[in-house]
């Protein structure tokens, strides 16, 4: 049976953006190796400073590893989710993903939003390339407020992979739009120990488990 994600023109175009996000590691950008690493994780757990740390980040892809974007997309295909929201664009390899799940489930919405310009317009003509920009609507700037308001009624998928720190506040505004059964899918939970708190106590409504290194998988209770 042929899938969206493993097919052309999705699979090949996902192999080359890997293959060049292997190739520009941030441990090789000057900008990024002049700072710290004290001063990064600072950065990487500051609620105030993220927006000057991801506008040095510009350049850099970012991507989810090969392996959580197909894990995002079996989650999506097998939830039958119809209705994404994604916190952290990027260059758009975890985009194509969900898309993709939305593709093969007979079509859906996906909210994304990023705060790098340069960056969107880059996930926008990769989302073209892979034919799965119809699904998909791009919010620029900073998604406190991006975020804050037009929300889907009922959404089934949640995905944080941006600014770490504020989780919980990405969290808190889309919360209330999360179908019973939803999906929050959190990468690079160990910079945001607050975020774990919420979605590891069954009083808040959530059920949520640990997973290879720093992912969290919840689901809305």
């Amino acid at each position: 049976m042929i899938n969206t994600l493993t097919s052309a023109p999705v699979a090949p175009l996902l192999d080359r953006l890997f293959r060049a996000a292997a190739e520009n590691p941030p441990s090789a950008d000057p900008a990024i190796a002049a700072v710290g690493k004290e001063e990064r994780d600072r950065l990487m757990r500051s609620k105030t400073d993220y927006l000057d740390l991801y506008g040095q980040l510009k350049n850099l892809a970012l991507p989810v590893s090969r392996k959580t974007g197909m894990l995002l997309y079996m989650l999506a295909r097998s939830s039958g989710a119809k209705t994404i929201v994604e916190f952290g664009t990027s260059f758009g390899i975890s985009t194509i993903h969900l898309a993709a799940a939305l593709r093969d489930n007979g079509g859906g919405y996906l909210l994304t939003t990023e705060f790098e310009p340069t960056k969107l317009a880059r996930a926008r003509d990769h989302l073209t390339e892979a034919r799965l920009l119809d699904l998909v609507e791009i919010r620029q700037g900073d998604a406190l407020k991006t975020l804050a308001e037009d929300l889907p009624e009922s959404i089934d998928l949640l995905l944080l992979d941006g600014a770490k720190a504020i989780y919980p506040e990405i969290l808190a505004l889309v919360e209330p739009h999360l179908a019973p059964g939803a999906l929050i899918f959190a990468d690079n939970v160990d910079y945001c120990p607050d975020y774990l708190e919420i979605v590891r106590s069954p009083s808040r409504g959530y059920l949520s488990l640990p997973f290879d290194e720093d992912v969290e998988l919840s689901v809305r209770l």
